[in-house]
């Protein structure tokens, strides 16, 4: 598992709990549809800071509170 990956896994399960759509979530966060399902798809790699603070922002959420989950604390990450 890579980190862009990881960061996959949280975008969509968190979306799922709280019921909401990729497209509702890059409403809230001022990204574009295809930004969100790019990394939704595991297709970026490494998404910058700036991104996921505004995915985080749209959440409700900050940076550290959408980076704390069980696969991101307990995997070793591939170096891609």
């Amino acid at each position: 598992m890579n980190y862009g990956e990881a960061i996959a896994y949280r975008c969509n399960e968190v979306c799922k709990q709280r019921g909401i759509t990729l497209n509702k979530l890059a409403t809230l966060s001022g990204l574009r549809q295809s930004t969100l399902d790019n990394i939704s798809k595991g297709n970026t790699k490494n998404p910058s800071l700036r991104t996921l603070h505004r995915i985080a922002t749209g959440l409700g959420m900050t940076v550290s509170e959408f980076l704390d989950f069980d696969t991101m604390n307990t995997t070793i990450f591939d170096d891609e």
